[in-house]
Order: C-alpha cells, then sequence, then structure tokens
C-alpha cells in the first residue's frame, strides 16, 4: 500500500475502505507531530530545572492529557480550516515555541514562569529582553531543528488535503475546535490544576514558580488566563462584601495633621548584611544603617523574585492583595490623599510606557507623574536616552520637592531605577572589584564583578538616600519618608550567586521563604512630622506584605484614613502577609493553613478588596 503521494488525496478510483485508510495515516502523522510539538513543550518548560523533571511529566497520565491535548486539538482544527499539513503545524510550531522559549528565557533569568496575563505587556518585554543575554543552547537548538524536521516530514508524508464542503474536513475540525475549546473550562479549575501536579522530582512547592513547574507548560499556562480576568474570590458573599464597605466611611486626615509624605521604593535593594553574608570589604550599607536607626523598620515580604517590580508598587498604592488589569479608575490611596487636598504624584526615571505606568498611575489617583520623556530626558543629558541612574534621580526629587513648598501638603511615590539587573560581569562601574569582594571570596571571577557592581550601586544609593534624608530634616515643613525595596536582586542566571552565598533559600523552610521574598521597609519622620502627629516613628516593626504598609502608616500617623483601610486594619494586624503562593503570615508564623480567626478575617479581606475594586468612589474628583 502507497501512503506517500505526489498528489493531494488518494486517488479518486480507489476503494471506499482503501480511502478511509489513507486518511486514517494521515491524520495519525498529525496526530503524531501534535505530541512531539507538546513534547517540546515539555522538554523546555524545565528551563534550568533538572531534567528530572521532563522525565517526572510522563509518568503522570493527566499532565501529559493537559499539556499535549489542547497542542493536537489546535493542529487538527488548523488542518481543516488550512488543508495544508505543514503550513498548520508551521504556524502553530511558531506559536507554540515563542511561548516555550519565552518562558525559558524567564525561567532561566528571573527564575520566573511567563502567565498568560503577561501578554498584554509585550512591549516591555521586548525593551528589557534587550538587557539580557540571549543564547541559543542545547534544548532550544534542539526544540527548533524538531520543529523544521516535523514541518518537512509533514510536507512529504501528510500530502492529503481535506476536500473543501466534505464531512471529513467538517468533523475534523469540528472535533479540534470542540476539544481544544471545551478543554478551557478544565484546564481553569483550579481544585483540578491543585491536583495534577506532580512535586516529586521539584525542589519545594512553597515555590509559585516551581508550582507552575510542576503542572508543564501549556497547562499551566492556559490555566492562567483564569488569573488574566478577574473573578470573585471562593464563597464571594456580595452582601457581606457591602456590609463590610459601609461600616467603614472614609474619615478626614485633621488639618493640624496634614503633613507631607514621600515614598520611594528602590529597585531590587535589599541589606544584604543582616544575613551575615557574602563578607564585604567595607560597609556600604554604614548610612543607610544610620537612617533605620533612625526609623520604624522592618520586612516587608512581597510577592515576587528578581522581577516584577510593578506588584509590589501597586500592592502597596492599592491596598489589594490581589491585583487587577487597571484597565479603569481604580481606588488607590492617591486618590484618596487627592480627596483631603494633597498634591499627588511622582517619579520615576524611566520610559513612561514601562508596565503602561503613563497610562495606569493616573487611574491610581496622581495628578501628575513624571518620566524620562517629561522630565528626567532633559537632566541626563540624553534625551533619547530610556533611564537615568540615582545620581540625576535624588537632585531632580530634592529639586521638585523644593519649588512645591509653597504649595498643598504632597504625597509623592517614586520608583528608582539604579539597581535594576542584569549586573556585568565583565567590568566594574563603581570603582575596583577588590573594593567590594575579596579576591579570596568563593566566587567566580565574573561572579565577583556581578557582586561588585551591585554593592557599588547599592552603597550609592544608600549615601544618596541619606542626604536626600538630611535635606528633609532641615525644611520648615513637616515630613514622612517611606522607603522600601521592590523584591530581591538577580544574582546569576539560575541564582547561582545565591547559592554561592550560602543563602538560604529553600522555600519550605520558615527561613527560606522569609529570605526569598523579603526586602526591608522604613518610615522616617523629620522633627516638625513627629511633633505635627505625636510619635517619634522609630522602632522594629512587623513584617508585612506591601499591601499592608499603608496600614501600618497610618496607624503611626494616628489617622483613620480611607474606609477600606479601616476595614483591613484587623487582617493586616494578625494575617499581616497574605501571599500569593498562599503561604500566609499569622501571628508571625509562616502557614499555608490558617486558624478559623485568620480565615474568617482573611476571608473578609477578599470580599472587601474585590468590592472595592468594583465600586470606584472618587468619580467627584475627575474634572
Amino acid at each position: 500500500m502507497t501512503f506517500f503521494r505526489r498528489t493531494p488525496g488518494p486517488d479518486p478510483g480507489w476503494p471506499p475502505a482503501r480511502r478511509r485508510r489513507y486518511w486514517l495515516w494521515q491524520y495519525l502523522w498529525v496526530t503524531a507531530a501534535g505530541v512531539g510539538l507538546g513534547a517540546l513543550s515539555l522538554l523546555l518548560a524545565v528551563g534550568p530545572y533538572d531534567m528530572a523533571v521532563f522525565w517526572g511529566y510522563w509518568t503522570h497520565p493527566d499532565l501529559l492529557v493537559f499539556n499535549l491535548l489542547p497542542v493536537v486539538a489546535l493542529l487538527w482544527l488548523l488542518y481543516a480550516l488550512l488543508r495544508r499539513a505543514w503550513l498548520a503545524y508551521l504556524l502553530e510550531a511558531a506559536a507554540v515555541l515563542t511561548l516555550s522559549a519565552g518562558n525559558y528565557y524567564k525561567l532561566m533569568f528571573r527564575d520566573d514562569p511567563l502567565l498568560a496575563g503577561d501578554l498584554a505587556l509585550l512591549k516591555e518585554a521586548g525593551n528589557m529582553a534587550g538587557r539580557y543575554r540571549l543564547f541559543l543552547d542545547f534544548k532550544l537548538a534542539l526544540a527548533l531543528a524538531c520543529a523544521a524536521l516535523g514541518t518537512v516530514l509533514l510536507a512529504l508524508l501528510v500530502r492529503g488535503r481535506p476536500p473543501k464542503n466534505t464531512r471529513l474536513r467538517a468533523l475534523s475540525g469540528l472535533l479540534g475546535g470542540a476539544v481544544f475549546l471545551g478543554l478551557f473550562p478544565v484546564l481553569t479549575d483550579q481544585g483540578l490544576y491543585d491536583r495534577a501536579a506532580h512535586y516529586e522530582t521539584i525542589e519545594s512547592p512553597w515555590s509559585a514558580t516551581q508550582q507552575y513547574l510542576a503542572h508543564g507548560l501549556v497547562y499551566p499556562f492556559l490555566h492562567s488566563l483564569s488569573d488574566a480576568f478577574e473573578t470573585p474570590p471562593p464563597g464571594y458573599d456580595a452582601a457581606r462584601a457591602q456590609a463590610l464597605a459601609a461600616a467603614f466611611p472614609d474619615a478626614d486626615i485633621p488639618e493640624g495633621k496634614k503633613v507631607n509624605v514621600v515614598c520611594i521604593m528602590l529597585e531590587a535593594f535589599q541589606d544584604f548584611s543582616r544575613f551575615g553574608t557574602p563578607e564585604l570589604e567595607r560597609d556600604v550599607y554604614a548610612r543607610y544603617h544610620e537612617l533605620e536607626a533612625e526609623s520604624y523598620r522592618g520586612d516587608l515580604v512581597t510577592n515576587i523574585f528578581a522581577g516584577g517590580t510593578v506588584d509590589t508598587e501597586r500592592c502597596f498604592l492599592t491596598g489589594y492583595s490581589q491585583l487587577t488589569s487597571f484597565r479603569a479608575n481604580t481606588n488607590a490611596y492617591p486618590w484618596y490623599f487627592r480627596s483631603q487636598g494633597y498634591q499627588t504624584t511622582g517619579y520615576h526615571p524611566c520610559m513612561g510606557w514601562f508596565y503602561n505606568r503613563v497610562n495606569i498611575n493616573e487611574r491610581l489617583g496622581f495628578q501628575e507623574y513624571y518620566f524620562m520623556e517629561n522630565l528626567f530626558g532633559q537632566w541626563s543629558g540624553d534625551p533619547d536616552g530610556t533611564m537615568a541612574l540615582d545620581n540625576i534621580f535624588f537632585p531632580v526629587l530634592t529639586g521638585e520637592l523644593s519649588w512645591r513648598q509653597a504649595g498643598p501638603p504632597i504625597f509623592s511615590f517614586s520608583v528608582t531605577y539604579q539597581g535594576h539587573g542584569p549586573y556585568t560581569d565583565s567590568e566594574c562601574y563603581w570603582g575596583e572589584v577588590s573594593d567590594y569582594i575579596s579576591p579570596d571570596a568563593p566566587y567566580t571571577p565574573e561572579e565577583q564583578c556581578i557582586l561588585a557592581n551591585y554593592f557599588g550601586s547599592v552603597e550609592d544609593t544608600a549615601n544618596r538616600l541619606a542626604d536626600f534624608k538630611d535635606f528633609l530634616a532641615d525644611q520648615e515643613e513637616p515630613y514622612l519618608l517611606v522607603v522600601f525595596g521592590d523584591h530581591n536582586p538577580w544574582m546569576g542566571d539560575g541564582n547561582s550567586i545565591y547559592e554561592a552565598m550560602g543563602l538560604n533559600l529553600d522555600q519550605s523552610t520558615q527561613e527560606g521563604f522569609a529570605n526569598y521574598y523579603s526586602t526591608r521597609y522604613l518610615i522616617w519622620a523629620n522633627d516638625l512630622a513627629k511633633q505635627a502627629l505625636g510619635n517619634d516613628f522609630v522602632g522594629e516593626g512587623p513584617a508585612l506584605g506591601p499591601y499592608f504598609l499603608m496600614d501600618k502608616l497610618f496607624e503611626l500617623c494616628g489617622w483613620e484614613g480611607p474606609g477600606f483601610l479601616q476595614g483591613t486594619q484587623a487582617v493586616a494586624q494578625r494575617v499581616s502577609v497574605q501571599h500569593e503562593s498562599g503561604i500566609y503570615l499569622e501571628n508571625g508564623v509562616f502557614t499555608p493553613d490558617l486558624s478559623p480567626e485568620g480565615a474568617a478575617l482573611s476571608q473578609d479581606y477578599d470580599f472587601l478588596q474585590y468590592y472595592d475594586r468594583h465600586h470606584f468612589r472618587y468619580s467627584h474628583l475627575i474634572p
């Protein structure tokens, strides 16, 4: 029997049985190609992790079905539509391998998987990709070669073109489409997702990245679509949420207590000296520690690691632990300060398109926000540049605050850029490597250079921050300064330098989880602010999620604040971390299981923030 033919279909004179066998073989080849393409996605899903993870997928039939069947079904659909197996395969391979490569690079560079919501940030991803060294390793090259081979084989072996307007074409298209679309309710089901995973070969199920890894690639990516579109929290009770919101009306800030509030989120700023590692040749944190000693300070437990700045940023600005798309005006603390007569402004010495801040910050209540395009470019000497460092950021912020003092009180929120990884391993920009890292330290020359660049940046930031504090101390107006880091820094591909440091990042332990996700926060006040608010703003505070940092600020100031904040204070005091991985900090202990009292408070918080996101309260402030 001949299955390789030069004509695009069976011979018209063939008997029905032979025609059926012909089409069966055509579709078997197409199915095999889809399975192979899905297998390539699983190969790349592993990223820098051990290949044992890849082989583990094949011991879980449910994971294979959920990762391979969508690829096969879509290929059937495309084959029916395009009538050319090689073209259908080429188009799907381009999509699947692009998705796989994006996930692969994110895992390699930042230990962070690719989610469906990331597709809304393609421009940002493309611009930032140029700052990393993209590479073509064996697994990526193998995947591309196999995809090319599959295209050629289908062009040679699957010549059959389903005839137009036939039951065969309609049936294959309907079947493929029905399976592909019908899988979505299954793939987005959270209960099934929690059960359908293999944790045998990953390091820790506490890691959000490894939770994703334990499910493959196509399956967790499609599952993440459920997060891309907001749904009510489990068991959502609209009446209770409305009652909670009604119980806490907004309260005004007393006129005598309206002090200026300046908030600065420092990019990738971490105090490694608190871990005792690495040993440094000089104390790069000296002035930062002096500032901490004058401040109320504590650990900030973020949702992110080595990337994803905007998560910490928007959790802080909104008080939400679960973020939305911000496609419309959304309740946030800048709106509240604006309602109290404050001038709400902010600064970021990078491009406004990054994380779409240029549009979203306005929806969060900022009256003005300044980027490279409308402020920092003129001071950097490079109007077409994409970012400015702290030697420009802090003097510009100082100047901006100086001329604004004659006006209303200020609420300012800034995000720095200096400290953004990756850090070069070939040239030290802050002096000599030996100024920071001993040649005898257990690091490769490349790792020493990376560390010297990071700690040189940290020292410069700490010194400029201390100078900025001195500026605020000398002002004749009351000022609060809130400072925190957004996440831990990138430290080598696959966290290689963290391993060399010996820093515990084992997220299955209390210490490792805290180390992985925690930075520091501080709240400092000048003398006039201390007098106005009756607080010295000194001491060690609790570990908090960034969504509860504003609760702590208002508590220290003696402000009641917006109703939403009042409604979250009880949970903030007991369950001060609501991590997106499902880990909580209740009464100072990290746990995946809350007490009944903690669970009730956490549920009320979920209800309240969902209600608050969908009931905008500040329309009267919009011209």
